[in-house]
């Protein structure tokens, strides 16, 4: 037969179970029949059966036959009770005999809790089943709103928790951003209107300003105050605007203005503003430095590119005035022409000097120098310059060190400075130089190492600081026409440069101006520069058969110089360029002692022209005539090539070409086989 249909469990809820064991399959449809609108009844027919269930299901309660075979009742009892998962269900015995009560006690003993006898009552069964299947449902609605308890209770505790955290992390990454703000030069600030004083809820503003934030809040006008009177207009550029950024000066608590970048924001549309404070002052400052650098950069090359021509037309003209000086006979006020035309071309090539050291292409021979000598010598020559309403004062440190540098340059460097000194103290008062050693770490313009300091004050009217960036510019002059060039600290500027050492200066108006200049020390004793001459060395007898070939792109000045170079002796071949010179040498690479070559030459430089004709015939004696100095060419140049600077004399050409010249005999020589 059958099974009848089972009541309809609530969805989502556990099934109630009855699990129903007979081994008389009649009692068992009976018993389901009587049963199955109470829960879901489970009808097996063994004591075996009903234990396999048990480890499967979870039942309300068990209605137990005692009588059956294998597995009676009582030992299905007492099993069902020794397992943990199923100790607890209710047991309800069937039986139709044994009512005696040792029968009912041993029932008990093995478990039961209710018996119902055969034949089967079915008000009986079902008052007594539904009691354990209605507290079966208590028991799991019980367990079910404690479970859900639990959850809400594990829920709420997550939540807080999670909430929790994130008030840590909100308080941390609070935490962290002011102390981000705090070390930066950087302020938060809000404004209720364009027109309100900035109000500050965030950032270091003390190291900004100077002032605590709480100092701004009795004046509403303190902030706008320390504005420079020539930026506060840019406080009300695009005011209102949606988005703005601005720069301007203010003036921090210790007198000194700071730049401060000021970028805002209007978040919606109505007056509230957002906005940071940023101090650029470094960063405008290292704009500054780089833009003068650059200027300087460029002033260089440009005054030595000028310096260079006019070197070239002072060559012709001493050179023309050398030699009209030897092959002419002038009386007196010819000669006194000529005397008064050398001195001004003389003039100009000290003008020239001038603007090579500004350019750093002056050549320095630079050697262990004592200050102490430059002090008694200097003194000396500056006393009667300076006047009597001037005093000049030396302090140098004990134990100074000795430095690296052209002493005559550096003579000459000083001069300038102190005659500067003098004309802005027209009324008098004092210069002082102080000498002392320092090491620095490494900065914009020095390199980590051992310098001397030499500061030069005086106590003049000093220099504004608008024009002060501008004064170690070439022609750049602040005194009256006729009373300066304007290359005396320019050319401090590109000695210390040249030197490895640096130019700072310091003035304030009405207080006076401090000028030092930063120079390398000495450690050791310099090497002799390579290719220079020793004027204490025996010039070789000359002879009519040495042969120069002369090189130079300037058709005057190749004349002046080949007459020059005929006036000394010498047999001359001149060619307008490298590769006419080259042409000469290829067809026979004999025919000259001597290479005379201008540096500077369209197509082909001296100094490459110099290695093509040595590849043709090796160790070739050579001389470079240069308008520059010492280029990095120059300076690399190979062994036994002279420099000679113009604006050059006779003499200083025959020189270097009999230093040449007695190289070459030396070094043949040298090589020569003992007989």
């Amino acid at each position: 037969r059958p099974m009848p249909p089972q009541p309809a469990q609530e969805e989502g809820a556990e099934r109630t179970r009855i699990l129903l064991v007979d081994d008389d399959e009649r009692n068992l449809v009976a018993l389901v029949e009587v049963l199955q609108d109470i829960a879901e009844v489970l009808p097996v027919r063994s004591g075996e059966e009903a234990l396999r269930q048990l480890l499967r299901e979870r039942f309300a309660v068990i209605v137990l036959d005692v009588l059956m075979p294998g597995l009676d009742g009582y030992e299905t009892a007492k099993l069902i009770r020794s397992r943990e998962q199923s100790r607890d269900i209710p047991i309800i015995f069937l039986t139709a005999i044994n009512k005696e009560d040792a029968h009912l006690l041993r029932g008990y003993d093995s478990g039961a809790v209710d018996y119902v006898f055969k034949p089967v009552e079915p008000i009986i069964v079902r008052s007594k089943v539904s009691t354990f299947v209605a507290l079966y449902e208590k028991t799991l609605e019980v367990e079910r709103n404690a479970a859900a308890e639990q959850r809400l209770l594990e829920e709420k505790l997550a939540a807080e928790q999670e909430r929790n955290r994130a008030l840590q992390d909100l308080r941390i990454a609070e935490e962290r951003q002011s102390l981000v703000l705090s070390a930066l030069p950087m302020a938060v600030y809000v404004k209720d209107s364009p027109d309100a004083r900035p109000r500050f809820v965030a950032g270091n503003v003390a190291l900004l300003t100077g002032y605590q934030a709480a100092e701004f809040e009795p004046d509403p006008e303190f902030w706008a105050s320390r504005v420079h009177p020539e930026d506060r207009v840019e406080l009300t550029v695009g005011n209102g605007q949606p988005e703005r950024s601005i720069e301007y000066r203010w003036k921090h608590a210790d007198g000194e203005y700071r730049h401060f970048l000021d970028q805002s924001v209007r978040p919606s549309s109505d007056d509230f503003i957002a906005g940071t404070l940023r101090d650029v002052t470094e960063q405008r400052t290292m704009q500054d430095q780089l833009l003068q650098a650059q200027k300087m950069e460029a002033l260089g090359k440009l005054t030595g590119g000028i310096a260079h021509d006019f070197n070239n037309l002072l060559a012709s003209v001493l050179s023309g005035l050398a030699l009209i000086e030897r092959r002419a006979r002038l009386d007196g006020s010819a000669g006194e022409l000529l005397g008064m035309t050398r001195h001004a071309a003389e003039q100009g090539r000290e003008l020239v000097t001038r603007l090579l050291t500004f350019s750093r292409r002056q050549k320095l021979v630079p050697q262990v120098v004592d200050l102490a000598v430059i002090q008694s010598s200097l003194g000396s020559m500056l006393k009667p310059m300076l006047g009597g309403l001037v005093d000049l004062r030396w302090e140098l440190v004990p134990d100074l060190w000795p430095i690296y540098a052209d002493a005559p340059q550096l003579e000459l460097v000083l001069m300038n400075l102190a005659i500067n000194a003098r004309d802005a103290m027209p009324d008098g008062g004092t210069i002082s130089v102080s000498v002392s050693n320092q090491t620095v770490a490494g900065g914009d313009d020095l390199d980590a190492g051992d310098y001397v300091r030499i500061t030069m004050s005086d106590t003049g009217y000093g220099i504004p600081a608008d024009i002060l960036s501008k004064v170690v510019e070439p022609f750049f002059t602040t005194k009256d026409v006729g009373k300066g060039t304007g290359l005396g600290l320019s050319m401090a500027y590109g000695f210390a440069q040249q030197s490895g050492g640096a130019l700072h200066i310091e003035s304030r108006v009405g207080q006076g101006t401090r000028v030092s200049l930063w120079l390398p020390r000495s450690n050791v004793d310099p090497l002799p520069l390579p290719g220079a001459s020793k004027t204490a060395e025996r010039p070789v007898a000359r002879s009519p058969h040495r042969r120069i070939l002369l090189v130079d792109d300037s058709p005057s000045l190749r004349a002046l110089t080949e007459m020059q170079l005929q006036q000394e002796g010498y047999e001359v071949t001149a060619a307008s360029g490298g590769n006419d010179a080259l042409a000469f040498i290829e067809r026979d690479p004999a025919a000259f002692d001597v290479i005379v070559t201008d540096f500077a030459m369209p197509l082909m430089s001296g100094l490459e022209l110099i290695r093509r004709a040595r590849v043709l015939q090796p160790d070739y004696p050579a001389v470079i005539i240069t308008g520059y100095a010492n280029g990095p060419e120059l300076s690399g140049r190979s062994e036994n090539v002279e420099v000679v600077l113009k604006p050059f004399s006779s003499s200083a050409l025959d020189r270097a070409v009999q230093m040449v010249l007695r190289r070459r005999i030396h070094r043949g020589a040298g090589m020569q086989s003992p007989a």
